[in-house]
C-alpha cells in the first residue's frame, strides 16, 4: 500500500475542525455517523433511519384510512409522536455536529428533514376546532419523510447523476413531443370541432397528450373516420415516443456503472459531496475533510 492509499490519521484535536475545544470531539464522531456510512456505526444508523421513514410513512397512509384511524387513533397517535421526536433529535443532531448550520438548513435534504417533523408541531399548536381540515392537510404533508430515503439509498444517487448526464437529451425530445402535441391537437380541434367535444385548442391539445401517453381518459373522443384516424396514429406513435426517455436514461445508467461508485463524503463546512476517497480537503470551500475511518 503506498504512502497516498494509506488512511489518513484522526487527529489528536478532530474538534478543532469545529472551531471547538478538543471536548468536542463527539461533533466529528456524530458527523462522520449521521453524514457517512463507512463505518459499522454510520451504516446502523443510516438503516435504522430507512426502517423508521418507512414505517412512519406507512402510519400516515394508515391515519388516513378512516377504518383504521377510528379503531386505532390512540395507537397511530402515539406512534406519529414517536416518531416525530426521533426525526425531531435526528435533525437536531445534523445541525449540532456540522461546522455551518445555516448551510444544512437551507440545504434541499435539511428542508426535506424539517417538512418532515413540522406539520406535527404547527397542527398541535393551531388552536380552534374550526380548522381541523388546515390540520389533516399538513399532517399529510409528513408524507415528505419518503424524500429522506434519497439520502440513504445509493441508488438514487445513481439515477440523479443518469438524469443529470441525459437532462439535455430529455429536454429536447419534451419540446419534440410539445410540438407534436401542439400540432396534433391543432389538426383535431380543425377536423372535429366544438360539436365533437372540441372546443378549443388547449382542450384539444389536453386531448393529445392522453392520446400519446396512451392514458385515454375518455372524456373527449373523436367522432369523425379522420379523428379516428388520427388517433390511432397518434397512439400508435405513443408507443414509440415512450421508449425513447427509456432508452437515454439507461444508457447513462450503463455508463455510470463502468465507473467506480464511492459513498460521496460531505464537507463539513460547506456540505457539498463528490470528493475522492484520498481527498484531505473540500473541492469546493478548501476546509479540512474528516478522514474516512476503516470498519474495526
Amino acid at each position: 500500500m503506498t504512502e497516498r492509499e494509506k488512511p489518513t490519521a484522526i487527529p489528536a484535536d478532530p474538534g478543532a475542525r469545529f472551531g471547538k475545544p478538543a471536548e468536542s470531539g463527539w461533533r466529528q464522531r456524530f458527523y462522520i455517523i449521521i453524514f457517512e456510512s463507512d463505518t459499522p456505526a454510520g451504516k446502523l444508523f443510516d438503516l435504522a433511519l430507512i426502517t423508521a421513514i418507512i414505517v412512519s410513512v406507512l402510519v400516515v397512509m394508515l391515519d388516513t384510512v378512516q377504518s383504521v384511524s377510528a379503531r386505532h387513533s390512540a395507537m397511530l397517535n402515539v406512534l406519529e409522536w414517536l416518531f416525530t421526536i426521533t426525526f425531531t433529535l435526528e435533525y437536531l443532531a445534523r445541525i449540532a455536529c456540522v461546522r455551518n448550520p445555516r448551510r444544512y438548513v437551507t440545504s434541499f435534504f435539511g428542508v426535506i428533514d424539517l417538512l418532515s417533523i413540522l406539520p406535527t408541531y404547527v397542527a398541535l399548536l393551531v388552536p380552534g376546532t374550526e380548522v381541523l381540515l388546515d390540520i389533516r392537510i399538513l399532517r399529510v404533508l409528513r408524507i415528505f419523510r419518503i424524500l429522506k430515503l434519497t439520502a440513504y439509498v445509493e441508488e438514487y444517487g445513481l439515477l440523479g447523476r443518469a438524469m443529470m448526464a441525459s437532462r439535455r437529451k430529455i429536454l429536447i425530445f419534451l419540446s419534440v413531443v410539445g410540438i407534436i402535441v401542439l400540432v396534433m391537437g391543432t389538426v383535431m380541434f380543425v377536423v372535429e370541432g366544438p360539436g365533437n367535444g372540441f372546443t378549443s385548442i388547449p382542450t384539444s391539445i389536453y386531448w393529445a397528450i392522453t392520446a400519446v401517453t396512451t392514458v385515454g381518459f375518455g372524456d373527449i373522443v373523436p367522432k369523425t373516420d379522420l379523428g379516428r384516424a388520427i388517433a390511432s396514429l397518434m397512439m400508435l406513435t405513443g408507443w414509440g415516443i415512450l421508449a425513447v426517455p427509456t432508452g437515454i436514461i439507461s444508457s447513462e445508467m450503463t455508463a455510470q456503472r463502468f465507473t467506480r461508485i464511492v459513498r460521496p463524503r460531505v464537507c463539513p463546512a460547506c456540505l457539498s459531496e463528490g470528493h475522492e476517497p484520498t481527498a484531505r480537503f473540500c473541492k469546493d470551500c478548501g476546509a479540512e475533510l474528516n478522514p474516512v475511518e476503516t470498519p474495526g
